[in-house]
Order: C-alpha cells, then structure tokens, then sequence
C-alpha cells in the first residue's frame, strides 16, 4: 500500500468533509482511505430529482498516477454506465491517448485530476449522457429515441433508491442547494483524524526526522 496515495486521498478526504461537492455524499468504506462510499443526490427538476444513489468509488495503490473506479451499488439505467454498474467516463480512462476510441489524453485522467473533479464530471455526465459509444446499448438507444420509456425506467429507480437515504438524513431540496460554492475559509485543524499521532504510520522507515535533542547533539 502507498503511503504517498494515502496521503493525497487523506487530504481530498478532508477537503471534501469541509467544503462537500452539492449533490453528494462521501464517507470511507470500512474505514478504508481507499475505497468511498458515495452517494449522488438526484437534482431538482431532473428525472433523478429525490434519488439517492450510492456507489463505491475505489483507487488503486499508485493513485493519483491512475485513475479510481467508480460503480454504482444498485442498476443504473444510463447510456454511460454499463450493466454491472460501472460509470464509464472519459476522465476515469488510464492517461494518455487512445487511438481505438479516439480520446485525447486532455480528455482521460492525468494526476493533477482528483475525487472532486470526478465527481464535478459525473454531474455533467448525468446532464447529458453520452451516446456516441454506450456502455449500456439498450439506455443509449432509448435516450435518444424513447424518452419517454427511458424517463419511466429512471424515475423507477429513483423510488427505489429512497430505500437508501439514511436514517434522519435531510435531503437537499432547492436548486441553491445544489449550487456550487466558493470554499469556506477554514482553519488548521490539529484534531482532525488522520493529523493525529496515527499520521505516523504514512511516514517511510528511511525519513530522516530530526528532534530537538537530535538536533543538540549535532551541533
């Protein structure tokens, strides 16, 4: 397991507890910094409007180098998300170009992309799928020539995923709700988990830490 992935998905963790993404919710899975539980919150005058619709986001031991996965917990019906669940997007594609799809590397993953940019990219995504090469034939085809059928089948999934909200949860109902926002300014929080004594386990054996007394003796 890398220490340096660790980290870096330590800070985008933090970052998003403060200052969450509108739209969705993040927690760690089985306390696991690499793999998220998260959660897409349907918008206001969407066919997904009231959805609640968890998904598991997994990153690999050399993250941000590669991209993470990202799958939906329950069937998905959308022309980009194949049927196991699993998001196809263009910015969760290893880096570099693809000749065989025709993606330019700007398009695919690249390590300065992170969680939150993933999850800026899914909220255009479910705005307009799409359907030029389907991970879900049948949903891209009726996107563009059945709308009604491929509304019906949606608004089914979103009352079942209500079943999924959690208890005394307050879903975010106006369209400000799901407004992006300039950061809060926010202070050093010297209690927040992973700053704490534990940090010590993402520290490599050969790092050269020097203490006070150290520091006496070498001079």
């Amino acid at each position: 397991m890398s220490s340096s992935a660790a980290s870096i998905l330590q800070r985008q963790y933090k970052e998003l507890t403060r200052n969450p993404v509108p739209g969705f919710v993040v927690d760690l899975k089985n306390d696991s910094i690499f793999e998220w539980d998260v959660a897409i919150i349907g918008s206001p005058k969407t066919i997904y409007e009231g959805g609640y619709f968890k998904a598991t986001m997994s990153f690999p031991d050399d993250y941000p180098f590669n991209p993470p996965t990202f799958r939906f917990d329950r069937e998905f019906y959308h022309p980009n998300v194949y049927p196991d669940g699993r998001l196809c997007i263009s910015i969760l594609h290893p880096p570099g170009d693809d000749p065989v799809s025709g993606e330019k590397a700007e398009e695919r993953w690249n390590p300065t992309q992170s969680v939150e940019s993933v999850l800026i990219s899914i909220i255009s995504l479910l705005a307009d799928p799409n359907c030029s090469s389907p991970a879900n034939v049948d949903a891209g085809v009726a996107y563009r020539k059945d709308r009604e059928l491929f509304d019906s089948i949606v608004k089914g999934q979103v009352e079942a995923s209500k079943k999924d909200i959690p208890p005394g949860f307050q879903m975010p109902k106006s369209e400000k709700d799901f407004m992006l926002a300039a950061p809060a300014e926010i202070e050093d929080d010297d209690n927040f988990w992973y700053e704490s004594a534990e940090e010590s386990d993402f520290i490599d054996d050969d790092d050269d830490v020097m203490d006070d007394d150290d520091d006496d003796v070498r001079k």
